[in-house]
This record gives structure tokens, C-alpha cells and sequence, in this order.
């Protein structure tokens, strides 16, 4: 089974990892009915010793509602909490993350939760058939909860080559820092992913055409244009390092955001080109000879360098 390289796990970190298919899905969503099935055996033990009330309207109310918290409730707070993991999913090494491979937040987990239990599975697997069958004819194994929350079921356990991911390039860091990504759409972003993942299965020409129309929607999106001189697909990493670091600050308070837009493996740190005695560089940071910092500059001339030839480029092509 290939591996799904365009995504990355809850913490925003991009990894080799594959969709999970139906058969651990199916070991996952047994051992939370199995949780569910015990809470509410729970719950029944201590509504006994606390004694049933004799109102039968209040009765029917208060078991509804216990069955909507188990069933509803528990992996939408649960999956809210973990980022996309119930007790089932992390004991088979799953999880749920967006279609372009971002963390879920509450809607996604509460609407995969009312479809769950109404459509896909029904009470505690009443008729699993409906999710089972649909995870099994969709190419991403999606179930309708999936499909309607706009999210997808992967595996975490599998190795990855480059644990890494997406970084950002140094010559870009501290330009990209003031980007405004508001603009950037998930679709541009998953397919500006998928082009940089595959860059080196591209011949030369199909590089720089696909990674130009992409660099050029993407500034259109968030209002930015290639800076001088950046190859397309250095300022697409740069934009999508940037994105990852913000996602990863709105869902963990303990990791820094400049951190994640550190180099990783992959990416060389491009060497100053000195000239003469004055050590001018050759290559200076976006922006750093502009009267006004931080303005987006006018678009670029095409730059129709190669950039794999050596010395031709301060950044190093993505592995």
C-alpha cells in the first residue's frame, strides 16, 4: 500500500503515513463500544442505587440523554481533546485529521459523531453496514461521517523516511513570519503539498510549470508575491512551513511556533556567495534592501535559472 505522503499528523507535522483501512477501523470502533457498552452499564449500576424515579417523563428524558452523551459525546470529546483519537483509534495507532491534513476541531469530531450514530453505524453498530460498505467503495476509505466533516482516517505507526516533513527554507524564515494566510484554501494548500512531495518525480520542464501556476495562485490567495529570485517551489515550502507552524501554535501551547519553521532534514542551509573584501552576500533575505519592510514587493520576473545548478541558487531543492 503506498504511502500518503500530502498528510501530517494531528500535531501539524508532516509525515509518510497511510490511510487506515477498514479493517483496523473495524478493531478501533469495537473497542469504543466496548467502552460505551461499559459506561453505560455504569451508569445503569448507579441510577439503580440512587434509585429510578417514579415520573416516567423524566425517566425517558434522563436515558436519552445518557445515551446521546455516550454515543454522540464520547468520541466527539474525545476526538476534540486528542486531536483526533479515541480510546479505540489510539490503541490501533489511528487517527482523524482534515482532508489537507490539519488537526480536527470540535465540528469535524461532533459531525463524524452525529453521523456515526445515526447514519454509518446507528446505536452501538445497529447497522454498521452503512459505514462499513461506504468505507469500503471510497478510495480513501471514508465512511459518510468522513465525507460530510471533510476528514480522513490515518495510520500513525508507519515509518517514516523523513520524519520531518515540509521546512522551511532559512532564506525565507524570518519573510515569511509576516504573511498573511488567511486567503490560503485547503484545497490550494493539499495540492501545493502533493506538487512538493513529488517534485522529484517531475521532469524539469513539468517542475517548473506546475510549480509556477501554483506559486502564482497562492500569491493571488494571501496577497504576496514570489520574492525576486525564489524558485517556486522554495516560496510554496516557505508558505506552507509557515502554515503548519501557525496550526501547530493554535493546537499546542507548549510547542514554539518559530520552532517548527526551523531547517530539516532535507533542506541544506544555502552558503553566503561573498564578493570581493566588502563580503557583501549575493543572495540577501527577501525584503532586506526595502524602504518599507514587510510590503508585499512587485511580481518578479520569471527567474529562468535551473535550480539544481550549484552555486545558481541559495536553496537546495525538497528530497
Amino acid at each position: 500500500m503506498p504511502p500518503d505522503s500530502d498528510l501530517v499528523t494531528g500535531d501539524a507535522v508532516v509525515l509518510e503515513l497511510q490511510l487506515a483501512r477498514s479493517a483496523s477501523r473495524a478493531v478501533a470502533y469495537g473497542i469504543d463500544v466496548l467502552v460505551q457498552v461499559v459506561s453505560l452499564l455504569l451508569l445503569a449500576v448507579i441510577f439503580a442505587v440512587a434509585g429510578v424515579p417514579d415520573d416516567t417523563a423524566l425517566l425517558v428524558t434522563v436515558i436519552t440523554v445518557v445515551q446521546l452523551g455516550v454515543l454522540v459525546g464520547y468520541p466527539a470529546v474525545c476526538e476534540t481533546l486528542t486531536r483526533g483519537r479515541t480510546l479505540g483509534k489510539i490503541a490501533c495507532g489511528l487517527r482523524v485529521v482534515r482532508d489537507d491534513g490539519g488537526p480536527i476541531r470540535f465540528r469535524h469530531a461532533l459531525v463524524r459523531a452525529l453521523a456515526g450514530a445515526f447514519v454509518d453505524f446507528g446505536p452501538f453498530g445497529a447497522w454498521s453496514v452503512v459505514g462499513f460498505m461506504a468505507s469500503l467503495v471510497s478510495r480513501r476509505s471514508k465512511r459518510v461521517g468522513d465525507v460530510l466533516a471533510g476528514t480522513v482516517v490515518i495510520r500513525e505507526r508507519v515509518p517514516s523516511a523523513d520524519p520531518e516533513g515540509i521546512a522551511m527554507p532559512p532564506a525565507l524564515a524570518s519573510w515569511a513570519g509576516a504573511l498573511d494566510l488567511a486567503g490560503l484554501p485547503d484545497v490550494l494548500a493539499l495540492r501545493s503539498r502533493q506538487y512538493l512531495g513529488r517534485y522529484h518525480e517531475l521532469n524539469a520542464g513539468a517542475r517548473e510549470r506546475v510549480g509556477g501556476e501554483l506559486a502564482a495562485q497562492v500569491a493571488h490567495r494571501i496577497g504576496t508575491p514570489v520574492p525576486p529570485g525564489t524558485p517556486p517551489w522554495a516560496y510554496l515550502s516557505a508558505v506552507l512551513a509557515e502554515r503548519q507552524a501557525r496550526e501547530y501554535a493554535r493546537v499546542s501551547l507548549a510547542a514554539p511556533r518559530r520552532e517548527l519553521g526551523a531547517p530539516a532534514a532535507g533542506w541544506t542551509a544555502p552558503e553566503p556567495d561573498r564578493r570581493g573584501a566588502g563580503g557583501s552576500e549575493r543572495w540577501p533575505a527577501p525584503n532586506a534592501g526595502s524602504a518599507q519592510p514587510g510590503r508585499p514587493e512587485p511580481a518578479p520576473e520569471p527567474d529562468r535559472r535551473h535550480p539544481e545548478s550549484p552555486g545558481d541558487t541559495p536553496f537546495t531543492p525538497p528530497n
